[in-house]
């Protein structure tokens, strides 16, 4: 018997076994002794059959019959080993099960060989335990032996390899244990042998410092321990059972007692009490052996398969388990770093809060671990916040005392959340707290209106809307409760009448404010009822539904049109004058079954609803409630339907009101000799603004209302006092009306003319937009920005696209002074610090919201002209101007900035390329006439040119063919503008921009080999003699420059890329490529250079420089091994066979290309230094980061050791992993080292690297 103090990790056979054990596969018994097997409860403790060997023929089982010689048969055909029959999942688990019991009643021996090898095969170790092995080896030699046997090459293992096989496999792997274990529970698992060696086996593989052996042997030990507590509940009831029947017989009087029965229910319960001790010193051997050390373990799936199952047991033998001794656990391991580990710690409590039985004996963990549950609401992984509210939510139903107001409203907020599993289990938590809970008044209520239960909840709904302040997210809080509560959200007529009726005596009034939240909740529920699909920023779109939910959505469209066609018509004329309830009540229509109408005879509701939208038109100027009345009648004027006549009538009357107010209000406007007063102004800015809200989604082309826009525009020009919002909504109403008139002529019903007419009308328009831009009030100039970009891009060459070719005269090209007053106006109104955007404000208060709101809309002017370049409405070398603000206005408009590069790269990677050089350029320019030629390069404007440039190369990508010859484009330009300015302070003196190659020479790392050679060529057609002899500072980014095109010479050796002032070089360690490969690459290079713009490049080879030489080529050999070097490493100078230089120049060159050599030689060990100094750093923090990594909070990485088989070499490989160096990124299998498993210990485990100290120090209660 297995105690928990006496639990061994080795286990040997009796010594009667080993003599009888000769062979695997042929085992012979010709006396026949010991043949019997043990049946019943003759195999308990103390009266063990099976403790003496079977002897018999293992080889006596006829084909088919299941076993033979260990092995699986299966109709005489194949011989299978239990692991196999296992993974195939052919057969079903019990008919395997009986199979082995049946071969262990034959000779246990043989077959618990075969389960011993199924264990260490299922661990994906390739070896097996011979019948040698089982008889003369200790468990650890055992386990020693087979992890010499696993496959080096990979460190997958089946619990770990993917796809449907491997998934059933682990189903059958779990299944198999547990009915191992419930067909053995009345013999087999008494008999002090196959349990002990099973436990030990799997005791000694889960203390394995090989993750597969550890992994498998954890999930097969806490599956048994799932049986044996099935086992041992079992036995309880039977105990109980057996124990009731005793007193029941014990009870009788003694002329009724049956003596003989007494001693047979006491020796029953007896012998059920000895069984059950037995399984206890099993589970706990299993417990302290396995579980209390892998619960810990370095692997979160090791650490979750225990926490998993540690809740079943407390849930299936909750006497036994369902106690602070074992609950400690799971409360530690809600600390756990990995998301998957707290999830099955969450999943565990739910199912003991669940039950109502077991949910009181949990007071004391929950008062202990309650304030961690409720943190973990708000975990990182969505998942395990999910889990952590439904458990909160089990907990507000055990007991609505446990959880304070903090800890509700910690939840409660929830509901807004974008991730809609959080936020649904967060509404279902706020029903079951705030609506859940029925007084003893309530239940005489009725059951719709004012007086019901329903109100009254309605009314709480609202209350806690109101005490959120989210007023602007009412849909999500919708949506939220919308699984929990639909019920109570679709009781509209109860809302309609908290409205509409008057409050009872005694009952207190909604508010104004009350009732604007009433009706935004009663919009948000129409509309989550008709559509049947989540808000905006809520799932990824929209489901199909399925036939039950296509018919509840028609049923609830029903329901809405029935009840708002006589209810809205009485709402809107209640709420006319408010803003907020106007525009929301609006918005109902849109969700309408129109046909109801007709059908169900409601034409005079919909008469009275026409005659309040009338009523609201006439009240209101508001631009959100005219807008919102226009959407109603885009609607309901439907030609579908048979409604349509009645409202478009009552449109047209309406429009010829306003149209005619606004033309009599304008002749009297515009005729005045002296200045309109304000009350004149009103009346026409508040028809204008009416005529723009419905010109916007209704064609109003037949009024005519182009003259009098113009009119109106034209004169505020000349007059240029002119109120700014007048011709703000002049300008949007004329820009409507064009594009009406556009719709018409592309869809080919416009008449003979319209086209002409068009033309006119648009370019007129266009300048007078152009006019406006120049305009003093801030606002005005906006919207004429604003709608000139929207006309120059919808009439440009993409007017003509798809098939409408014969719109190609409406095409609008700006003029050079227009794409200069649109960028003149980007850089004035866009680029301009927070500060000093007093304009944009308008007199508001200078707050946080307004500096949003100013940002907003200077990106969305940004956009608009960063659309005309794209699309190639303006010229692409505009955008210079655009890009050279990237890096000081990146926090603001680098995205846009970024996209727009992106795009016009697209479009033309050459072009793009003179841009960015040109945007250089000028920097370097404006820098020149800020700070003059004697500029000092370590200034800050400098640095920031330089670091611009940087960024701009970084865009460029990785795949240098693709950028070829845009980036030699780049480099001409920028030395045709390092030249092109002789220098101020007369010959011998370097050029005035010489110090924009340092720039320049951020994108030599762009060029290809022979490119750089090339470029190299190119740059000495500038150069003088003299040039190339001058060392003085300011000669610097020349000798800088030409040493970046210089590195990488012909061979394929690392070189130095230094200049004397430029940044810190690069040093990089690749493997090298096969020479044929970089030969055929090198040529395929050379023949990709065929474009036009290219051509200076191939042109340039020949080029002959009498006065220059060619640079050679310094090849370090520094970073070399040197026992590696040869004599033609070190350097060398060829002259070109083309050039004939004289003498002097020979010697000067030679000299100066020595001293070259020394000074970056001397450099590159200089690098070097940094480079093992930056590694020691690096080194030393990552040993500080790993000592210290001792919470376990949602935000910790993972855990640092994730195989622990890694060596100590491989472990260093991982650190360098975080530097800079080119090193690839390998899943290293288990260790080969086969020593320095046997050196590691026992049981591998780093408690700092999984939990807090905290946790760990502090006991549970």
């Amino acid at each position: 018997m297995i105690a928990a103090q006496d639990l061994h990790t080795e286990f040997q056979f009796p010594q009667e076994a080993e003599s009888q054990l000769s062979s695997d596969t042929d085992l012979e018994d010709p006396d026949g002794k010991n043949a019997r097997t043990a049946k019943g409860m003759a195999a308990k403790k103390g009266k063990k059959a099976l403790g003496e060997r079977t002897k018999g023929g293992g080889a006596g089982r006829v084909a088919g019959a299941g076993w033979v010689n260990g092995h699986h048969q299966e109709n005489g055909m194949e011989n299978m080993t239990l692991f196999e029959v296992v993974k195939m999942g052919k057969s079903a688990t019990q008919s395997v099960v009986d199979d082995w019991i049946e071969a262990y009643k034959h000779d246990r021996d043989i077959a618990l060989l075969d389960l011993i090898n199924f264990f260490i095969q299922c661990s994906g170790c390739k070896g097996a335990v011979s019948g040698e092995m089982f008889r003369n080896m200790q468990n650890s030699e055992i386990i020693r032996k087979m992890t010499e046997e696993f496959d080096e090459d990979s460190g997958d293992y089946p619990l770990t390899l993917s796809g449907p096989q491997w998934k059933k496999f682990r189903i059958s792997f779990c299944d198999f244990i547990a009915v191992l274990v419930r067909q053995c529970q009345y013999s087999i698992i008494y008999d002090e042998y196959m349990m002990d060696t099973v436990i030990s086996l799997l005791t000694g593989l889960s203390d394995s410092q090989v993750r597969a052996f550890r992994h498998t042997s954890t999930l097969a030990a806490m599956k048994l321990m799932t049986a044996l507590v099935n086992v041992a509940l079992n036995l309880s009831i039977n105990m109980d059972n057996t124990q009731r029947q005793y007193e029941a017989e014990r009870n009788k009087v003694i002329a009724k007692r049956a003596n003989d029965r007494l001693e047979l229910l006491l020796q029953k319960r007896k012998e059920l009490q000895e069984n059950q001790d037995e399984i206890e010193n099993m589970m706990n051997a299993i417990f302290k052996g396995v579980f209390v050390h892998r619960y810990r373990d370095a692997i979160a799936e090791i650490r979750a398969i225990c926490i998993e199952e540690i809740g079943m047991w407390m849930k299936l033998y909750s006497d036994a388990f369902l106690n602070d001794s074992y609950l400690k656990y799971v409360g530690w391991t809600m600390h756990d770093k990995q998301g998957e580990v707290r999830l099955k710690c969450l999943t565990a409590l739910q199912g003991l809060y669940y039950s109502r039985e077991l949910s009181p004996r949990l007071e004391l963990f929950t008062s202990r671990f309650k304030d961690r549950i409720v943190s973990m609401t708000l975990d990182k992984e969505y998942d395990v916040a999910v889990q952590a509210i439904k458990l909160l939510t089990l907990v507000l139903q055990s007991s609505d005392e446990v959880l304070t107001a903090e800890d509700c409203e910690s939840v409660y907020h929830l509901v807004y959340s974008a991730h809609r599993p959080i936020a649904v289990s967060a509404g279902e938590f706020l029903f079951k707290k705030l609506f859940s809970h029925r007084g003893p008044d309530e239940d005489g209520l009725p059951r719709r209106g004012r007086q019901s239960l329903n109100g009254s909840l309605i009314k709480t709904t609202v209350f806690f809307f109101l005490e959120s302040e989210l007023h602007e997210h009412g849909a999500y809080m919708v949506d939220s409760l919308w699984e929990c509560a639909s019920e109570l959200l679709k009781d509209w007529e109860t809302m309609i009448s908290l409205l509409l009726d008057e409050p009872m005596p005694g009952e207190e009034a909604l508010t104004d404010r009350q009732e604007t939240a009433l009706v935004e909740i009663m919009l948000c529920a129409i509309r989550q009822a008709c559509e049947c699909h989540p808000p905006v920023g809520r799932g990824t779109g929209k489901r199909v539904l399925t036939a039950k939910e296509k018919k509840t959505q028609l049923d609830d469209r029903t329901r809405v049109t029935e009840m708002f066609a006589v209810a809205l018509p009485l709402l809107l004329a209640k709420y006319c004058v408010d803003i907020d309830k106007v525009t929301n009540l609006l918005q109902i229509p849109k969700y309408f079954d129109l046909d109801i109408y007709t059908t169900g005879r409601l034409e005079k509701h919909l008469d009275a609803l026409l005659r309040q939208i009338w009523e609201v038109v006439d009240k209101h100027t508001d631009t959100e409630v005219l807008e919102a009345c226009s959407t109603t009648y885009h609607y309901l004027c439907n030609e579908e339907f048979t409604i349509f006549n009645r409202v478009d009538i009552a449109r047209s009357q309406l429009l010829d009101e306003l149209v005619d107010k606004f033309n009599r209000l304008l002749e009297d406007f515009l005729q005045e000799g002296e200045e309109p007063d304000e009350d004149d102004a009103y009346q026409v800015l508040s028809t204008l603004k009416k005529i723009s809200a419905f010109h916007n989604a209704h064609d109003l082309s037949k009024w005519d209302l182009f003259t009098s826009n113009y009119r109106l525009l034209n004169t505020g020009l000349q007059n240029g006092d002119m109120p700014e919002q007048i011709v703000i909504h002049a300008m949007q109403c004329t820009h409507y009306i064009i594009l009406w008139h556009l719709a018409k002529v592309s869809d080919g019903s416009s008449i003979k003319g319209d086209m002409v007419t068009l033309r006119k009308q648009m370019r007129a328009f266009c300048l007078m937009c152009q006019r406006y831009i120049n305009s003093i009030n801030t606002a005005v100039k906006e919207q004429a920005f604003t709608i000139l970009c929207d006309l120059l891009l919808i009439f440009s060459h993409q007017i003509m696209s798809s098939g409408r070719e014969h719109l190609e005269s409406l095409v609008y090209m700006p003029d050079s002074s227009l794409q200069a007053e649109l960028l003149n106006f980007i850089l004035d109104q866009v680029f301009i610090d927070q500060d000093d955007d007093s304009n944009s404000t308008d007199g508001q208060q200078d707050d946080e919201a307004s500096k949003i709101e100013a940002l907003h809309k200077r990106r969305n002017l940004l956009a608009a002209y960063c659309k005309l370049i794209i699309y190639n409405v303006v010229e692409m070398n505009t955008g210079a101007d655009i890009f050279k603000q990237y890096m000081r206005y990146y926090n603001d408009y680098g995205d846009i900035i970024k996209e727009t590069m992106s795009k016009t790269r697209q479009i033309d990677k050459i072009q793009c390329a003179k841009t960015l050089i040109l945007s250089l350029q000028n920097l370097f320019n404006e820098m020149l006439s800020e700070l003059g030629f004697n500029f000092d390069r370590s200034s800050s404007a400098f640095c920031g040119i330089k670091e611009l440039a940087r960024r701009f190369s970084l865009t460029f990508g990785l795949d240098q063919l693709k950028t070829r010859e845009a980036i030699a484009m780049l480099h001409k330009d920028g030395i045709e503008f390092a030249f092109k300015e002789p220098s101020p302070q007369g010959e011998g003196s370097p050029p005035l921009n010489l110090a924009f190659l340092d720039i320049l020479s951020e994108f030599s790392s762009k060029l290809i080999r022979q490119d750089k050679r090339t470029v190299h060529m190119y740059l000495e057609r500038f150069m003088t003699f003299q040039m190339a002899l001058q060392r003085e500072d300011c000669w610097l980014p020349l000798i800088s420059y030409r040493n970046s095109l210089q590195a990488g010479g012909d061979d394929d050796t690392m070189s130095v890329i230094s200049g004397i002032s430029s940044r810190g070089s690069t040093i990089r360690s690749k493997k090298s490529k096969p020479a044929t490969a970089s030969k055929r690459k090198l040529s395929e290079e050379e023949n990709s250079c065929s474009s036009s713009d290219a051509v200076w490049m191939n042109r340039e080879q020949n080029v002959q420089t009498p006065v220059m030489m060619h640079s050679p080529h310094l090849t370090s050999t520094v970073l070399r091994d040197p026992k590696k070097m040869r004599p033609e490493d070190s350097y060398t100078f060829t002259m070109p066979a083309e050039q004939h230089p004289i003498q002097a120049a020979i010697d000067y060159n030679t000299q100066v290309t020595w001293m070259l050599t020394q000074r970056q030689q001397a450099e590159a060990r200089q690098q070097q230094e940094r480079v093992s100094m930056h590694y020691a750093k690096m080194r030393n923090h990552m040993q500080q980061a790993i000592r210290r990594s001792s919470g376990l909070m949602e935000d910790d990485e993972e855990p640092i050791v994730e195989d622990v088989m890694m060596s100590s070499e491989d472990r260093l490989e991982d650190i360098n992993e975080g530097m800079d160096f080119d090193t690839m990124d390998i899943d290293l299998p288990a260790s080969k080292n086969r020593r320095e498993r046997t050196e590691l210990k026992p049981d591998y485990f780093d408690p700092s690297s999984i939990m807090d100290d905290s946790v760990l120090n502090v006991s549970m209660f």
